[in-house]
């Protein structure tokens, strides 16, 4: 398609749709929040929380581009999206920031996330030790659970949403254990669903499982009635092609960062940078092709987001070794680029 029919058609719309009144939406939203944490007695938890809320804001305001995107409906997707992440960036700092390798902790803190895409779930105690947050992360649930409940095609798409938000809870479990039995207890739980997911390597189907994006989509889609179809071929769309896609990248231009601090990271799981390359080319080739089948151009731009947005980072420009990736901006084609120019605006805005 001629660069200028693009322009025309759909990105530019898109754009001033997100920036205009998504965006500030959401920030509101995170406002909200944090005055929510700020009032937290423990002072451990409201540390974390607030550092969530400040240091990983950009993952709810790249989740609410499916509000920009998607037709609007009886639930507040901003609202909900930005819930959602809130619980995950909040319970991924409690496991990865206070030094603790209690597997039984994360388990019921990311019951958490599990109540709340789930209709008509109890919510409950979620800290084994007491800790008290002053009903911070019961809020979040309980806002989840009000805008799932006003989604019209939440029955057909919840077992898919479940699914996903179970493999993304496994994931924080198994990755934030002692170092020396993390990456046998990862190996162990893909091969309970290697059957299904022949193509992928472990850590790719890590990776996968550490995405919101098919959560998200979902979301969207669940604004209108849906048929099961219309859900089966969105999830299989986005996992693991479109979420692995999201976290490899998420992972590529952490590389240098987690090498310093001894973190685990899925892309030096590779053999070599050859072929970590390679894999990272089949993800986009096949996110694409993906998200042309389902239709739309809603899921073609995430696509072009994500890699727009990554490798827009500071980080994609230092490191040698990612820096090659950013050839991938100019073979994706010029949606890409102008999302490229919005995400540079973005980073100067925010």
């Amino acid at each position: 398609m001629p660069f200028l029919q693009v322009l025309a058609e759909t990105s530019p719309r898109f754009l001033y749709q997100l920036f205009s009144h998504i965006l500030p939406r959401a920030r509101r939203e995170i406002l909200h929040w944090t005055d929510s944490a700020l009032a937290i007695p423990d002072a451990q938890l409201r540390r974390q929380a607030l550092a969530s809320l400040c240091d990983k804001r950009f993952h709810a305001d790249g989740g609410c581009v499916y509000a920009a995107l998607a037709p609007s409906g009886p639930a507040d997707l901003v609202r909900l999206i930005v819930a959602l992440q809130t619980i995950s960036d909040y319970l991924d700092n409690l496991c990865d920031r206070t030094g603790e390798w209690d597997e039984d902790r994360f388990t019921a803190l990311h019951q958490a996330m599990r109540d709340a895409v789930v209709l008509g779930a109890p919510v409950r105690a979620y800290y084994s030790q007491r800790e008290d947050d002053g009903g911070y992360l019961q809020a979040l649930v309980r806002t989840c659970q009000r805008e799932i409940e006003r989604l019209p095609g939440y029955h057909v798409a919840q077992h898919h949403i479940v699914w996903l938000v179970n493999r993304y809870c496994e994931l924080q479990q198994y990755k934030h254990i002692n170092p020396n039995l993390r990456r046998q207890r990862l190996m162990d739980w893909f091969s309970q669903h290697q059957r299904r997911y022949p193509e992928v390597h472990w850590w790719e189907f890590g990776a996968a499982a550490g995405s919101t994006l098919g959560v998200f989509a979902l979301f969207a889609a669940a604004q209108r009635p849906i048929t099961k179809a219309t859900a089966q071929s969105l999830f299989d769309s986005y996992f693991p092609w479109v979420c692995g896609l999201h976290i490899l990248l998420d992972y590529w231009i952490d590389l240098a960062e987690d090498d310093e601090h001894g973190d685990f990271n899925f892309v030096a799981c590779y053999p070599s940078w050859p072929e970590a390359y390679a894999r990272l080319r089949r993800f986009v080739r096949e996110s694409h092709q993906s998200t042309r089948r389902i239709g739309g151009r809603l899921h073609q731009h995430i696509v072009c987001g994500l890699l727009a947005m990554y490798l827009s980072d500071a980080k994609a420009r230092q490191n040698p070794v990612v820096r090659p990736l950013r050839r991938l901006i100019l073979l994706s084609g010029p949606r890409t680029w102008m999302f490229y120019g919005a995400c540079q605006l973005y980073r100067r805005v925010r």
